[in-house]
């Protein structure tokens, strides 16, 4: 077989997922940016070209920005913590203690249930009065409260179950990195009279960052296509104040049917994902192996 035919081979091979990739990933994304330039038809009213208008209507928003900030704060509510827990159930869970594969199965269990049955389960958790958290709350002598009505709680509740859905969900992934890891660096260690901290800090973490990296990846795309949890659990409410910007496309798009502007919060919600991407594998690149 001479060298074209096994390129042409190669590219029969990849033709299927280029397709499909082309399909459903690159093509709606330049007819998303194609339609945010247009105004929304209706009825028999055909769509016009509004060039930028959709864009300098997202300027003077304010449920936009509104949902943005919220969506910022719920990213750094998020995406440590969820990080963070996951290493170190992955640790715990990695070393020799009785019961250790329950204990995996236990943490890994919120990342298969479906997003809608873990709202309904924490809508419960939730609610005032007779809900879990109340109940706990009341066994302790403190008031009943609102947690999902109040704007000082309500984005902390979503906080709190995205947290438990995701942090099993990266702990496998940690899991793994820590498996792959050469036992004899830690007698090596042990030999140098390196603590614990210390050898987690200057060995184990070091070559945990290329997991690292992908998790945070995964974490942060996560933080902004939430949907699922604030239709169940909120709405957006109380006044916006649970509002993420993925869940006000969807309101503008679905509720309002203004898929022009909708369109255009797309773009921007895109291109902030592309750019937090782009500042992750930056920061991150001479960082992911010893140099």
């Amino acid at each position: 077989m001479n060298r074209f035919s096994v390129h042409i081979h190669g590219w029969l091979l990849l033709l299927p997922a280029a397709v499909l990739l082309v399909l459903f990933t690159h093509y709606p994304v330049v007819a998303t940016l194609y339609h945010s330039f247009f105004s929304t038809p209706r009825g028999s009213v055909p769509p016009v070209w509004v060039g930028l208008e959709n864009y300098r209507q997202m300027i003077d928003d304010p449920v936009f920005w509104q949902a943005l900030t919220n969506n910022l704060w719920f990213a750094v509510g998020t995406i440590p913590l969820s990080i963070a827990l996951a290493l170190l159930m992955a640790i715990w869970v990695n070393g020799k203690i009785q019961g250790r594969s329950f204990l995996r199965l236990a943490y890994f269990t919120p990342t298969v249930l479906p997003m809608i049955a873990v709202a309904n389960i924490w809508l419960f958790f939730y609610t005032p009065q007779y809900g879990l958290l109340e109940q706990i709350t009341g066994f302790l002598g403190w008031p009943s409260h609102n947690w999902l009505g109040s704007r000082d709680t309500a984005l902390a509740c979503l906080i709190a179950v995205a947290v438990w859905k995701e942090a099993g969900f990266f702990m496998i992934f940690y899991l793994a990195a820590l498996q792959q890891i050469p036992p004899n660096l830690n007698e090596a260690g042990a030999i140098e009279g390196a603590g614990r901290w210390y050898f987690f800090r200057r060995i184990t973490f070091p070559l945990l960052m290329p997991t690292t990296l992908f998790v945070l990846v995964n974490a942060v795309i996560n933080a902004f296509r939430l949907i699922d949890h604030v239709v169940v659990m909120t709405r957006g409410g109380p006044d916006n104040t649970t509002s993420l910007l993925l869940y006000y496309v969807y309101e503008v798009g679905f509720k309002y049917w203004d898929s022009a502007y909708a369109a255009a919060l797309t773009m921007v919600l895109l291109l902030g994902l592309a750019l937090l991407a782009i500042a992750q594998f930056a920061f991150f690149e001479r960082r992911t192996h010893y140099q």
